[in-house]
């Protein structure tokens, strides 16, 4: 390994990404951070294995990968992982894709996902995709709290999601056919900042924690 994979590798271990021609380091600046356990999304065990696991299933889509109901390995979906994204400058977020006419043309990354059974999303009897207004609240509150421009149009105030304040509670709709009710019931996350702005999660295990970290440049 020469000195230029040798800086390139310390560097990204202590999560500074180096220019070595610029001599311009790169760094995360922590905005906010909020974490929630999946083991008490529900009182009931069956039921919570079901949020926790549509929870993981989503940003398992959102990595890009295209399981379906019959090649989801659990196993995979479960492990511990750190995964992360970033957001330009004026980019959006929206947790699906049946977007608000204001929203049309600008939304540059979804999860994804659509929470049916044919992407392998469970169901605890109710409807499928139990549990990911668990974590669009989860993104809702830590969007906001980074000072980005958050928009969640149906609040999830029907039930209480544990360790999520009931103000940042979002209630996620995706059903086919219904574009309007849908486009209600999704979460909007505009970058408005100068700098991209990075979205990690962090799971091990029992903890989802997700960080907002704006990408700053040092001399």
């Amino acid at each position: 390994m020469n000195i230029v994979d040798t800086i390139t590798a310390i560097a990204t271990a202590s999560a500074m990404l180096v220019n070595v021609l610029g001599f311009t380091a790169v760094k995360p600046h922590t905005l906010a951070q909020h974490e929630m356990s999946l083991e008490n999304r529900y009182p009931e065990k069956s039921v919570n294995d079901v949020f926790k696991d549509n929870i993981l299933l989503t940003i398992t889509y959102m990595k890009e990968k295209t399981p379906n109901a019959h090649t989801v390995n659990w196993g995979d979906v479960e492990k511990p992982f750190a995964y992360e994204f970033t957001l330009k400058p004026q980019e959006t977020f929206a947790f699906h894709d049946d977007v608000l006419s204001d929203y049309k043309g600008k939304v540059t990354r979804t999860t994804n996902a659509h929470f049916n059974a044919q992407e392998g999303f469970k169901t605890d009897g109710y409807l499928f995709g139990d549990g990911v207004c668990h974590l669009a609240s989860l993104f809702y509150w830590t969007a906001k709290d980074a000072g980005l421009i958050a928009k969640a149009p149906t609040n999830h105030d029907f039930h209480e999601i544990p360790d999520i304040p009931k103000e940042y509670g979002v209630a996620i709709l995706n059903v086919p056919g219904q574009e309007s009710s849908n486009a209600a019931q999704n979460l909007y996350i505009t970058n408005t900042r100068e700098k991209p702005v990075v979205f990690r999660f962090d799971y091990d295990g029992k903890k989802l924690k997700l960080t907002a970290s704006a990408i700053e440049n040092i001399q």
